[in-house]
């Protein structure tokens, strides 16, 4: 089955997806109502929305320079962080070939792995 809103398919290899953002961001702002309709479609993959300011104190040393920034996982797994623009289409396809991919992405900026282990405990 897919998600009729970007094409992703529905129960695929669980992702989490989580949204670096900031409430004083526009463009953040509009990634909201885009993730919203996603995670709604996709309720198999975990969705986070993490402002940078309001949780700093897990960003480590990372360096988020472009906002909104996503950062998808599987498992202990990174497998994307970057930009991606608040466009459904987009982020659907890229969910779905991510879902898809079996290791990890290489050449992420440093702290993105540890991120993601702070993110991950209870």
């Amino acid at each position: 089955m897919t998600c009729s809103n970007c094409g992703a398919r529905l129960g695929d290899a669980e992702l989490t997806i989580v949204c670096l953002c900031a409430q004083w961001c526009g463009t953040c702002r509009d990634w909201r109502p885009v993730m919203d309709t996603l995670a709604a479609a996709n309720p198999a993959w975990r969705w986070r929305w993490l402002d940078i300011e309001d949780e700093a104190a897990l960003l480590g040393e990372l360096d988020v320079e472009t906002l909104p920034s996503l950062l998808v996982a599987r498992g202990a797994q990174v497998l994307f962080f970057g930009p991606v623009l608040p466009r459904a289409e987009l982020l659907g396809r890229l969910l779905d070939t991510l879902s898809r991919q079996p290791q990890a992405s290489s050449g992420l900026p440093e702290g993105v792995d540890e991120l993601w282990e702070r993110l991950r405990r209870p």
